[in-house]
């Protein structure tokens, strides 16, 4: 599975993207199982955003998932966290 993170906002506007192949890698069954759960939640939908707080894009091969700060669950978090660690 591909996994791409696009990271936007924050208090310098910056953007970010980092992708991750989960076929190659020891933890990959675990990283696809964290995208499956991730990507129950659209925890976008209907929020307001929040000022300075940093919106996602998300594809699962793909799916597009949409979140955004701070309404991320921990499986969401810890899916874009681990992305955007792993591409630095």
């Amino acid at each position: 599975m591909l996994i791409t993170v696009t990271r936007t906002g924050g208090f310098a506007g910056g953007e970010r993207t980092a992708s991750l192949e989960t076929t190659c890698r020891a933890d990959g069954p675990a990283l696809e199982r964290l995208a499956e759960l991730a990507s129950d939640d659209d925890g976008a939908a209907g929020r307001t955003p929040v000022p300075d707080g940093f919106r996602y894009l998300v594809r699962l091969d793909d799916k597009l998932v949409r979140l955004q700060d701070p309404y991320l669950t921990e499986d969401q978090r810890q899916l874009i966290d681990t992305v955007l660690t792993a591409a630095a």
